[in-house]
């Protein structure tokens, strides 16, 4: 008996149960369940042939086409399902819960395994996670100026057991037009929700979360419409450390990577930053200089970032005048003063 499971207890039961993805390669990576396997029923161009035969023939044409593409593999499918099943037990999913699970989860009940199939497919999926976005929770946003090093606080934080949503570590960016320099691949904007809601789903939504002050944008991803939404309703708490500190930081952290690299980077925001400052930075990376590089960009990301803390009207914003980059102890500090805050 194929068992049909809604997206939350296909979830839930995907924690230990292997979950198979049987849509084509190209919709695999295009977003995927976090932690699902790829066993495609097509190929991508198998997909085409198939999809072209249905258009310009009829659906019996382009299900013998179909039939006739996926027989030789059938065998395949089954040693792999086996391969990977627990105790017998595998979830299925394609786009829709229609003909390529179904098919997919009648031919391994077949061969002896136990098949659940995800109602409405990774379709459902997706609309279920978009939902848990809006859920009543408990965010806490970290602000602060660029350099003042938030992330490092967020990891302090974890090293605490706090909850935290690391925008910027899932997006593999920094924010900022320097934040790819030593970042993986980013994921597509489709994956990366599909990572944050992974996290977001396991948290107590009755305690703290804290996250990171960000744009809608994160590097190439955009962080979705609603969870955006409650970061901009929920309390800020805005660490302000002096320029001093916050260029040793940005010198640490970037003055590793190539000089021309650092130059491309400089380029991107020569409009922003004007053109005789994009030449002093240029000639104090040629000698060297990488304190007076920081103090140059700093200008624009600071004059940007405070304006957009002075004009927040739907925000509770806190502002925490630190003298020292002390990830661990800022750490401690925004946990205290959250605590005067509730």
């Amino acid at each position: 008996m194929i068992t049909k499971l809604s997206a939350q207890d296909f979830l839930e039961k995907g924690e230990t149960i292997p979950m198979i993805d049987v849509r084509t390669p190209a919709e695999f990576e295009q977003g995927h369940i976090p932690g699902a396997i790829n066993i495609p029923i097509f190929t991508n161009e198998e997909r085409a042939q198939v999809g072209t035969k249905y258009k310009r023939s009829t659906k019996d044409a382009a299900v013998l086409l179909g039939l006739e593409l996926v027989g030789p593999k059938l065998s395949v499918f089954v040693r792999r399902a086996k391969k990977i099943s627990i105790d017998g037990e595998v979830l299925i999913h394609c786009w829709r819960g229609g003909m390529r699970s179904g098919s997919m989860a009648w031919l391994f009940e077949t061969a002896g395994l136990k098949p659940s199939l995800l109602v409405g497919g990774y379709k459902a999926y997706r609309q279920y996670i978009r939902k848990s976005f809006s859920k009543p929770t408990n965010l806490v946003v970290i602000g602060g100026y660029t350099g003042s090093g938030k992330t490092e606080v967020l990891h302090k934080l974890i090293e605490m057991n706090e909850q935290v949503l690391d925008l910027e570590g899932v997006a593999n960016h920094k924010g900022s037009v320097f934040g790819a320099l030593g970042q993986a691949d980013q994921p597509t904007t489709e994956q990366y929700e599909n990572d944050l809601a992974k996290i977001w789903l396991e948290f107590d939504h009755t305690k703290p979360i804290w996250t990171e002050d960000e744009s809608h944008a994160v590097g190439s991803v955009w962080i979705n419409d609603v969870l955006f939404d409650q970061m901009r309703k929920a309390p800020l708490l805005a660490i302000i450390i002096p320029k001093s500190e916050r260029i040793k930081r940005l010198v640490k952290e970037y003055a590793c990577f190539d000089i021309e690299i650092l130059k491309q980077m400089c380029k991107k925001i020569e409009k922003r930053l004007g053109g005789l400052k994009v030449k002093k930075a240029f000639e104090s990376l040629d000698q060297g200089d990488f304190a007076t590089v920081a103090d140059i960009t700093l200008d624009y990301y600071d004059k940007a970032y405070g304006h957009g803390l002075d004009t927040r009207t739907t925000q509770e914003v806190y502002r925490l005048n630190i003298e020292k980059d002390e990830p661990e102890k800022n750490a401690k500090l925004l946990i205290e003063y959250l605590k005067k805050l509730n």
